[in-house]
């Protein structure tokens, strides 16, 4: 393997509502939190493997601008 190619991993929370991940990434964030004396990047994220429908079989709607309810005026009138 070639030396100085790979990006540097950092301690990391993934935190998805009441959830969190605590894992190593190469993702940063301004927030920090302090875990066992160890200094993590905080990184917020909407779905997690916590709330993904696929892992909970439970459907959520995440909605971002109106998008959804604008499939659905589009694709009605073709009905």
């Amino acid at each position: 393997m070639k030396a100085d190619i790979h990006p540097d991993y950092h301690p990391v929370v993934f935190i998805d509502d009441k959830y969190e991940l605590i894992t190593r990434s190469t993702m940063k964030s301004s927030e920090t939190r302090d875990i066992d004396g160890v200094e993590h990047f905080v990184v917020r994220v909407d779905i997690s493997s916590f709330t993904h429908p696929f892992y909970t079989g439970k459907q959520r709607l995440v909605d971002t601008a109106g998008r959804v309810e604008r499939f659905r005026q589009r694709y009605a009138k073709k009905k």
